[in-house]
């Protein structure tokens, strides 16, 4: 029989790489300057007198592109022209990205010569970061080509390289005997891979109690190690007669993973080890000695945003394994981990063999636990320390294995998800946990990628997306993506990092002056921009912390009654993991949890969603959360808390231990324990916890708040949990309770489309909150700021206010306090000071609709080159509005059309009265000019402008520009690749009204 008993822990513990990590981001001079996207260089300007910068954001916060290149086949002129692009589009930087799987002839690429890292490369990689310097953007750069990160020079059996551990296994009746070689593994090795190792070999006898439907049982007490009795590589063993045995054997090996869609280097680039020195130490020597020119060092001080690593995508047809593993598992729990191998070993990602499920559970996550510590402390620490001597922040996608996400997020400068691979927000709150516990302000999002949409895509699309991402806690946008212009052989529009992909339109969308709707992108990066300034500026602040025992993300797994229920009714929530409870913003003051962070008002823990729903809970958290309370955070608990057990293989007596600690957890006053997932609201609400945002009944609400210099933030979102939920978001027209930090604060709206700011001129106020009414379609959003009179250079901070009213509108105009509608009538307003007033609007016309117009079509068809395009002018007149794709001369046509109506209109449109145009479906962006007056950006989302005083008695002109996608031309000029999209409705298709209003000073 095999000893399982701990021994005394040798190592660190498993918290104090995040610990050492946050210290270390902490210190002073960390980077030459303030990296964009970092906090003071988001703040800076972002409270106060912050209504200029709001209006027109700087570099620093508006969105990104990734931008790709064919390796190094590029060339700097053209490097430097869409520098220029990207820069005249308004937006803030790109991060440089070598990815090709639209190529599927590689021989054009010339991988020696022009392959990632070469000379050619690093002179593109020169002259972006010099033109990006001259513009003010910024460019990131990635580890290694594609990925996983990975760099030219090793070999699938190098120590610096990814390793796979691989079993082989024999089966043997009672009392059989094994003789001959040791079993070779289930799965050849890759190609590449000449080298292994035996690491072991192991007989355990068959129990089919512990087996699963996908898993045979064994026992662990008759794990034997057979390794010291094979002699030459054979073995001669005989299993007992009580009952069948498997022997297994065990060959630690290169995976030989090269990065994806390669080869992008010659010599081929192999994946690195991700959880040794050595690994990481292989990225860092390949740049110091090849791509870190004199040129590059100063450049990267100058325009050189973050070094970026992708998802953690190591694929392996074994258990990913590295050489330290046994030693780092023993300095982490105490034992070994060699008899335990049986429950861990994969065969293409499943389970293989399974001991009592109980200790199975703990097994597997004391081994999960251990390659996370490997990971944050030798890649992801050791990266970006390395990426901060260059000056540069580290942004990576912390998760693809099952490994503690949220505890990387917190080692990171910027923790990055995905809009393709995220399933739900709670993928991105426990991001969005790590981020503000550690003190940091960004997180970023991988944004807008979507199978099959290449060149379909709208910005519409994009924006619905990522308004509930936003909610969650990103606020910063990289745009998926931007490609090179040209490659040898593409056909029009050019060059695509994604399409074709396997013969049909591929990912994303290769945005930039190749698309029709480039001519209004602007208007789309300067809302990014003002949306990330807002999330950007002072700090997050959430209702509850959700403790997960397990940190993984990309899951999809939310939190119970929060996710189906408390986001509904405005709860606020984030994800924390055991290793943020170490961090030292993990404190209680004033019944706050990180009271100088995100001051979450209560914890909330229930079982782990990842082993079962099991009730664990790790002795060290269990004291964190005593302590806690002790000091006066309300606490959660869902399940049956008098049954906990650890979640990994537990030391003597630490069983008895926690029940204890629990115990005493469970008596605290301020904690409370329900067995069912409905009672979580009832016992927050019995614990005195309320929301910073409230409203009557459930909502698609979705909210996320900042505060800042006593200034509260609020960004609302009329959106839901995950895009595939159903039914589809209706739109709302309900009040909104905000809490306010600052007494007496008053609310302006800030619209992010124009920049502008406008004091609130309708609310109530109670003690530290204030009530709004929130009208949205869906996927509409606005942000509410909350501080001091005059914050935004209004000036009617002396002025009464409405509280109710019967008409439409109460604004604040220069005027005065003003109301609006839409019809003739009285309406009665309650100002604040507590009079009334009524007023009478008269003479207001019905609204009109527009249904005749001149359209003038640019139809965008290939030209001479892949990179040239034709244009084909239609003219026609339209008695209805309908899609292109209903009009046969434009049925298969994209590009822009311009819409012009000719209105006569009478005295009751003008003098004093005003009107909106609601112009209803537009496919894809819009803008709009009236009587020669170009507005402001529309809302993409709710395109409905206020012309103002703009029309005139007589005759009025109203123009609206639309660009739509390719996908239309696409469809008849590639047939081959695009054939197989639906032609889509692209144009304005209304209906398209002009709605008058009368409005009045009041006060």
């Amino acid at each position: 029989m095999n000893d399982h008993t701990a021994v005394p822990r040798a190592g660190l513990p498993r918290r104090t790489v995040l610990a050492a990590a946050a210290a270390t981001a902490a210190a002073a001079g960390v980077l030459d300057r303030a990296a964009p996207g970092s906090a003071s260089a988001a703040t800076a300007g972002a409270t106060g007198s912050s209504a200029p910068r709001f209006a027109d954001p700087g570099r620093a916060v508006r969105p990104k592109f990734r931008w790709w290149w064919p390796d190094g086949l590029v060339q700097p002129d053209e490097i430097r022209r869409e520098i220029d692009q990207i820069a005249d589009a308004g937006f803030g930087g790109a991060e440089i990205a070598a990815v090709h799987h639209s190529v599927s002839d590689t021989s054009s690429l010339d991988t020696a010569r022009r392959g990632w890292g070469t000379a050619a490369w690093v002179a593109g990689v020169e002259a972006a970061l010099s033109q990006a310097a001259r513009r003010g953007l910024t460019v990131d750069l990635t580890v290694g080509p594609s990925w996983p990160a990975a760099v030219p020079g090793i070999t699938p059996d190098s120590d610096a390289a990814v390793k796979e551990l691989a079993h082989g296994a024999a089966t043997l009746a009672p009392g059989a005997s094994f003789s001959g070689p040791v079993p070779e593994p289930v799965h050849e090795a890759a190609p590449g891979v000449t080298a292994r190792r035996l690491l072991l070999v192991q007989a355990a006898r068959v129990n089919t109690a512990n087996s699963t439907r996908k898993e045979t049982g064994l026992d662990l007490d008759s794990v034997r190690d057979l390794t010291s009795t094979v002699t030459g590589g054979a073995l001669d063993w005989t299993a007992p007669d009580d009952g069948t045995w498997v022997v297994i054997s065990y060959w630690v090996r290169g995976s030989g993973q090269t990065p994806e869609a390669g080869p992008h280097t010659d010599p081929p680039a192999y994946v690195v080890d991700h959880f040794s020195a050595a690994g990481t130490r292989a990225v860092t020597d390949f740049w110091e000695k090849h791509i870190l020119t004199k040129s590059v060092r100063r450049l990267l001080k100058v325009s050189g945003g973050a070094l970026f690593e992708d998802s953690i995508e190591l694929e392996t047809d074994g258990l990913q394994w590295t050489p330290g593993l046994p030693d780092a598992f023993r300095d982490h729990t105490g034992r070994s981990l060699l008899p335990l191998l049986p429950a861990l070993v994969l065969d293409n990602s499943n389970q293989v063999y399974a001991f009592e499920a109980a200790v199975t559970r703990q097994i597997r996550h004391d081994f999960w636990e251990t390659v996370s510590t490997l990971f944050n402390k030798h890649h992801v620490t050791a990266l970006r320390t390395w990426a901060h001597s260059l000056g540069l922040q580290l942004r990576s996608q912390p998760y693809g294995l099952q490994t503690d996400a949220i505890a990387s997020a917190a080692i990171l400068d910027i923790p990055e998800g995905e809009s393709l691979g995220f399933k739900n927000l709670d993928d991105y709150r426990c991001l969005a946990g790590g981020r503000d516990m550690a003190g940091n302000t960004v997180l970023s999002c991988e944004a807008g990628a979507y199978a099959g949409g290449a060149y379909s895509t709208t910005w519409q699309r994009f924006l619905r997306t990522m308004g509930g991402a936003y909610a969650a806690g990103v606020n910063q946008t990289v745009v998926h993506g931007f490609s090179y212009a040209e490659f040898p052989g593409v056909k029009w529009p050019g060059y695509a990092a994604f399409t074709p992909y396997k013969g049909v339109a591929g990912y994303g969308e290769s945005w930039g002056p190749r698309h029709p709707t480039w001519k209004h992108v602007s208007d789309v990066s300067g809302y990014l921009g003002r949306v990330h300034q807002v999330l950007q500026t002072g700090r997050a602040k959430a209702d509850v912390a959700v403790f997960r025992q397990t940190g993984y993300t990309a899951t999809g797994i939310g939190a119970s009654w929060f996710t189906s229920t408390g986001v509904t009714l405005g709860w606020s929530h984030q994800f924390l993991s055991g290793p943020l409870l170490d961090l030292p913003s993990a404190v209680v003051r004033k019944g706050r949890l990180a009271p100088d962070g995100p001051a979450y008002k209560a914890l909330f823990v229930e079982g782990d969603f990842f082993y079962g729903s099991t009730v664990t809970l790790a002795l060290r958290d269990a004291r964190a959360l005593l302590r806690f309370s002790r000091a006066g955070l309300p606490i959660v608990l869902l399940g049956a808390w008098d049954t906990v057990v650890p979640p990994g293989l537990p030391d003597t007596g630490e069983s008895a231990e926690l029940q204890s600690v629990v115990k005493e957890l469970l008596a605290r006053p301020l904690v409370r324990t329900v067995t069912d997932k409905t009672l979580v609201g009832d016992a927050l609400t019995a614990l005195g916890v309320r929301p910073d945002v409230t409203y009557a009944s459930a909502s698609t609400l979705l909210n996320a708040h900042r505060v800042a210099d006593g200034v509260d933030y609020y960004y609302l979102c009329n959106g839901k949990h995950a895009e595939t939920v159903k039914p589809a978001v209706a739109a709302i027209d309900h009040e909104v309770t905000l809490h306010r930090t600052t007494a007496k604060g008053v609310p302006y709206l800030l619209d992010p489309w124009t920049g502008k700011a406008e004091r609130v001129a309708r609310y109530t106020e109670d003690g530290d909150s204030v009530t709004v009414r929130v009208t949205l379609q869906p996927a509409e959003t606005l942000v509410v700021a909350i501080g001091r009179p005059g914050l935004f250079g209004d000036r009617n901070g002396s002025r009464p206010y409405a509280v109710a009213g019967e008409a439409e509108e109460v604004r604040f105009t220069d005027a005065g306090l003003t109301v609006r509608a839409t019809a003739s009538g009285t309406y009665r307003t309650s100002l604040s000071r507590g009079r009334a007033v009524s007023v009478t609007l008269k003479d207001i016309p019905e609204p009109m609709e527009l249904t005749s117009w001149r359209l003038r079509v640019q139809d965008w068809r290939p030209g001479a080159s892949a990179t040239r395009t034709t244009v084909v002018e239609h003219e026609l007149t339209l008695d209805a509005l309908v899609p292109w794709s209903q009009i046969p001369e434009l049925a298969d046509v994209s590009g822009i059309g311009r819409y012009r109506a000719t209105v006569t209109l009478g005295r009751g449109w003008t003098g004093g009265h005003g009107a909106r145009l609601e112009l209803g479906s537009v496919t894809d962006t819009c803008r709009v000019t009236v009587n020669g007056h170009r507005l402001d950006p529309v809302d993409q989302i709710h395109p409905v402008v206020d012309l103002g005083g703009l029309l005139e008695r007589g005759t009025n002109t109203i123009e609206v520009e639309v660009a739509t996608p390719l996908a239309n031309r696409l469809r008849v000029s590639d047939p081959a690749v695009y054939g197989g999209l639906t032609r889509a409705a692209y144009g304005l298709l209304g209906p398209v009204r002009l709605v008058p209003y009368g409005e009045v000073r009041i006060a």
